[in-house]
């Protein structure tokens, strides 16, 4: 039996790949120890920022029995000098599975905000609101930038849900260029709760003029965009070669005629 405060671990591995672990929790001692961050000498914590900056955080996550689309918004996390060092474009939707049934909650723009860590190497990226948060790490190396970790918390009375998908390179990125995917992203975080991403385009440091740079799109992109081009292909080359064997035939048994 599970009792208050207690907790209970997903954790599966397939060919040594580690799987995202997300856990449940009973009772309020989340609600009493909130998740901190912390800073270090090159990740320097950043103002509250949300353009325009929202500052009511007033509305509990409610619990819905019916999927819609969620809001899509424009956040970005500054500097302490005002510098943007994360722009993010998505809407957030949790989805909650509970004895067999789906229950979704769409992230509200307007009681969310974005708080974080900027440096020049790594950043944290976290939207927030009255009863979780969804929190992105960035890092960047010489010629990339990609997220190695994506964190949650939600909490709808009498259970909080949290979890970490961790990640060698997520949405990975040349540096100077924006991570774009207008398919739906889905984090299967446990068979239970999926976080859903629509549509997602972000981008950590290097934001000249504060926008986002050429984007590069994910592959469910590249796939919608380049079958029916393939498909188109293979049609007209279909067709082709029909009026090519037409006309081989045709000549041939003209020249047959010919010869008689």
């Amino acid at each position: 039996m599970i009792g208050p405060g207690s907790s209970v671990l997903v954790n599966t591995s397939r060919n040594g790949i580690k799987a995202p672990r997300c856990f449940v929790l009973t009772g309020s001692s989340l609600a009493s120890n909130p998740l901190q961050l912390s800073a270090t000498a090159d990740e320097v914590p950043a103002i509250i920022n949300s353009d325009p900056p929202i500052t009511n955080l007033s509305q509990r996550p409610v619990l819905q029995p019916k999927e819609s689309i969620p809001p899509e918004f424009l956040y970005t996390l500054r500097s302490p000098q005002g510098k943007v060092c994360v722009r993010a474009s998505l809407g957030v939707e949790y989805m909650v599975r509970e004895n067999k049934k789906k229950y979704y909650f769409n992230v509200n723009p307007s009681f969310t905000q974005v708080r974080g860590e900027c440096g020049s190497q790594k950043s944290v990226f976290s939207l927030e609101f009255d009863g979780g948060h969804l929190e992105f790490t960035f890092i960047k190396v010489p010629t990339v930038a990609f997220i190695s970790m994506i964190s949650f918390l939600f909490e709808v009375k009498p259970k909080t849900y949290v979890g970490v998908v961790n990640h060698e390179k997520l949405f990975k990125a040349k540096n100077g260029l924006s991570f774009q995917c207008k398919s739906q992203t889905t984090l299967i975080l446990a068979s239970y709760f999926r976080v859903k991403l629509v549509p997602l385009q972000i981008q950590a440091f290097d934001l000249n003029n504060e926008a986002f740079g050429k984007e590069v799109e994910c592959w469910d992109d590249y796939n919608k965009r380049m079958i029916p081009i393939i498909l188109g292909a293979v049609a007209a080359a279909v067709c082709l070669i029909a009026i090519l064997t037409y006309v081989l035939v045709r000549e041939r048994r003209n020249q047959g005629y010919e010869q008689l």
